[in-house]
């Protein structure tokens, strides 16, 4: 994929979390939970996912599994990001944790959070 990238998330705060210790301009959208088929196909033509470089950002836990697993049928080209489990949510993970998963696949972040 050559366009530009994009990041999805579960919710509002996951987004808040992103946006403190990212450091460069990326779209995230939220999901708000899983989707149905028009709000999927909805998300997919208003954000011209399957020309842009997408990435999948979800809990780790059985919402989060059954929205990855929704988001890979529907946008196989899309790279994952993971949390450790032992943190459940992207929400509840420490800046430095998330850093490191976002710095590994070379997004930039803010250096405060990578002691």
């Amino acid at each position: 994929m050559d366009g530009e990238r994009i990041v999805i998330v579960e919710g509002i705060t996951d987004k808040k979390k992103l946006n403190k210790v990212l450091d460069e301009e990326i779209e995230i959208i939220c999901t708000h939970g899983t989707l149905g088929i028009e709000r999927m196909e909805e998300m997919i033509f208003d954000h011209n996912l399957d020309d842009r470089t997408v990435y999948i950002l979800v809990d780790e836990d059985d919402s989060g599994y059954k929205l990855r697993k929704q988001l890979t049928e529907e946008l196989p080209h899309a790279e994952h990001i993971y949390i450790d489990k032992a943190f459940r949510e992207v929400a509840a993970t420490p800046e430095p944790e998330l850093a490191r998963a976002l710095l590994s696949r070379h997004f930039n972040v803010k250096s405060i959070y990578l002691i």
